[in-house]
């Protein structure tokens, strides 16, 4: 029997399989049965786990401007979900935050994923993310995941983190921006056309 979404957040959100974080557990997400667009990303870095909030940063900032929405839509709107493959900040590492921790996504990626009926669009971002949506992906790069992506099959995109670290990445493959944000965006005013149900 598949767990419904409403049983599985309140579970999610108490949650805490991962032992000896370094900020401790802080399962962090935003999840409706509703949700239409979903961003599938790392995991909260040490910013987003001190204000409880994802992409509440310059990433989010450039994020929002690829999907073509605003402040209000992204955070309140319950047909846009945001779920990264592991919910807590997973520590610092010594090139950056650590992986996210497996024993989340072995614990809830499937369950949720399965409880979403209602996604038509996905969009992935980093490593981790890609090896589990788009498995025939696991070990390219960005870019050749990205390329790969680029029309949007199967209604998921593979974007490159849009932190501001990436500006290089960005300058070096403007097709990105060129032609991949246009079909994404359009595909967003479609889905967010329709009236939301709350």
């Amino acid at each position: 029997m598949i767990d419904d979404l409403a049983t599985l957040i309140p579970k999610m959100q108490t949650c805490r399989i991962c032992q000896g974080l370094e900020l401790g557990p802080n399962p962090i997400f935003q999840l409706d049965a509703e949700a239409k667009i979903l961003i599938a990303g790392q995991a909260p870095g040490r910013i987003t786990h001190a204000k409880n909030r994802p992409f509440d940063d310059p990433s989010g900032q450039r994020l929002r401007s690829w999907l073509g929405v605003d402040e209000a839509t992204f955070y309140a709107d319950n047909r846009m979900g945001i779920f990264p493959m592991g919910l807590c900040f997973p520590g610092s590492g010594k090139a950056g935050d650590q992986p996210p921790r497996p024993e989340c996504a072995a614990t809830w990626r499937a369950p949720v994923m399965d409880a979403l009926k209602q996604v038509e669009l996905t969009l992935v971002l980093g490593a981790y993310a890609i090896g589990w949506h788009l498995p025939q992906l696991k070990g390219k790069s960005v870019t050749e995941a990205v390329k790969y992506s680029a029309k949007g099959q199967n209604g998921i995109y593979v974007l490159p983190h849009p932190s501001p670290r990436n500006n290089r990445w960005l300058k070096q493959n403007p097709w990105f921006e060129l032609d991949v944000i246009p079909q994404i965006q359009a595909r967003v005013r479609h889905l967010l056309d329709r009236p939301a149900s709350r």
